[in-house]
């Protein structure tokens, strides 16, 4: 009780010009934090108020495809809270667990669905298109093998998934399938949504049930998968393709045309955070890869309403030129040899796309297209 007096009457005893210094001094710790919250709020370019109507919907539309995921689970959440929609769900979660092998079987594609203006405003955003360099008949099956990776493959998507680049009409008779890891068709609603693309599985059972379906049917894989997308970085053409043997024995098994397709411009649409093997970061993104199949790049694009901060890619140019088809003679059990092969015959093909096109789509290189792993 007497320190509280004592405490009380010291703290009513401050001079005027003692209160003023502590003011002060709360005051400059106040405003010091602020500065740097300020210089980078002002380094940020904001988009103006005034855009396009059209320009607004491409911006929409990529958006509603990254963030696709989420809106379908937030969907699902949604229905899941009324009690009388329970048995309807419960037996579409069976479906989707037991019963339907569409992801390992050509998917349900929907040429309507594919050919929604939706997609024409995706495709138009960056924007994206593709180099027909020769005619690929419909009489085999088909196997495209789309390099780079990038951050997430956007210019596959628009490409091989969607008829906004007219696909369709420049390869009359070929049915594409983009395709892309099993665990994405686990998800409810937005497994209906890619498999409605021409989407599926890239299981070897998945890629052998398309291609022996009959001539004419195609399928893409984004050959670096996980482990390229680490070394995306803008103006740089890293790959991952050395040990990728998988694709070419395939379409050796099947009879199948190998198709090099490089899509200039898709490695610069993100930024990438450094991490050069040797880093925490890039260790801990290797064994997250190891443990779940898939790695998480760190990245940034830009922002809805910016130009520099955010997680939507920049508008920037992606033309993926398809190139001439390497003809396979059908083998059930190809050699390494033959397999060996085959694939200098395929680096071979890309190599030549890169340097015919590169002085035309990749002015900014950094560097020269490079086979890292």
């Amino acid at each position: 009780m007497d320190a509280g007096r004592a405490f009380s009457s010291a703290s009513r005893s401050l001079s005027s010009s003692s209160l003023k210094d502590k003011l002060s001094k709360v005051s400059k710790l106040s405003t010091t934090p602020l500065r740097p919250v300020a210089a980078h709020v002002k380094n940020i370019d904001f988009v103006p108020s005034k855009i396009p109507r059209k320009r607004r919907l491409q911006m929409l539309a990529v958006a509603v495809w990254a963030l696709l995921i989420p809106i379908t689970t937030f969907l699902f959440l949604i229905l899941c809270s009324f009690p009388p929609l329970w048995p309807f769900l419960a037996a579409y979660l069976i479906w989707i667990r037991w019963i339907d092998r569409s992801p390992e079987h050509g998917g349900r594609i929907s040429p309507w669905f594919r050919s929604m203006r939706f997609w024409r405003y995706f495709a138009d955003y960056y924007p994206a298109s593709f180099l027909k360099e020769c005619d690929l008949p419909p009489d085999r099956p088909y196997v495209f093998g789309y390099h780079p990776h990038g951050i997430i493959g956007m210019g596959a998507m628009a490409t091989f998934a969607t008829e906004a680049t007219g696909f369709s009409e420049q390869f009359p008779g070929l049915t594409p399938h983009l395709l892309t890891l099993a665990t994405n068709f686990t998800m409810p609603i937005y497994r209906d949504i890619i498999l409605a693309l021409g989407i599926c599985s890239v299981s070897k059972q998945s890629c052998s049930n398309i291609l022996s379906s009959g001539p004419g049917q195609a399928i893409t894989i984004v050959v670096g998968g996980a482990a390229e997308s680490l070394s995306a970085r803008p103006g740089t053409a890293d790959l991952t393709l050395k040990r990728r043997l998988g694709f070419i024995k395939i379409a050796i098994q099947h009879g199948a045309a190998l198709v090099p397709v490089f899509s200039f411009g898709e490695n610069d649409i993100y930024q990438q955070m450094p991490n050069e093997k040797g880093t925490t970061i890039y260790a801990l993104q290797k064994k997250f890869q190891s443990v779940f199949g898939f790695t998480l790049p760190l990245f940034h694009g830009r922002g809805m309403l910016n130009y520099n901060l955010g997680l939507m890619p920049y508008r920037r140019r992606i033309v993926s030129v398809i190139g001439r088809p390497i003809l396979c003679e059908k083998c059930e059990k190809p050699s390494m040899e033959e397999v060996t092969r085959v694939q200098q015959e395929y680096i071979a093909e890309l190599l030549r796309i890169w340097d015919t096109y590169k002085d035309q789509f990749a002015r900014s290189r950094k560097r020269e297209l490079s086979i890292i792993d």
